[in-house]
């Protein structure tokens, strides 16, 4: 069995975190939709999604911080047409969006199909 892409990977990331989102496990649910961060970011469309889902959570913890920092990071993620964003970040208001993180190991293979 092959491994699966970078966009695959994405989407099975940002699944994880629907299904738990869908079950109010909302801390659960944010860990994969930063892990789906993580991999969209060198993609608009998918990197302003995953700041989408966390905004969703944010709003469901009624967490003010999280909430107004993920509406600025969405503006934000148009870094990603230009190639400009920092790598490895995770996305959340627990971290400087201008702030590069190591990729966890597990995701780091995605990176270099």
């Amino acid at each position: 069995m092959t491994k699966p892409s970078l966009k695959e990977k994405y989407l099975e990331e940002l699944n994880l975190g629907k299904q738990l989102y869908d079950n109010k496990q909302y801390s659960d649910a944010f860990h994969h939709f930063e892990r789906a961060h993580i991999l969209g970011q060198p993609h608009y469309f998918r990197h302003v999604r995953s700041h989408y889902w966390m905004l969703r959570v944010g709003i469901k913890k009624a967490h003010f911080r999280e909430i107004v920092d993920q509406i600025i990071r969405m503006i934000g993620s148009a870094g990603s047409l230009f190639g400009k964003y920092p790598v490895g970040n995770t996305g959340g208001a627990n971290v400087s969006p201008f702030k590069p993180m190591p990729i966890p190991e597990d995701l780091k293979p995605y990176f270099e199909q």
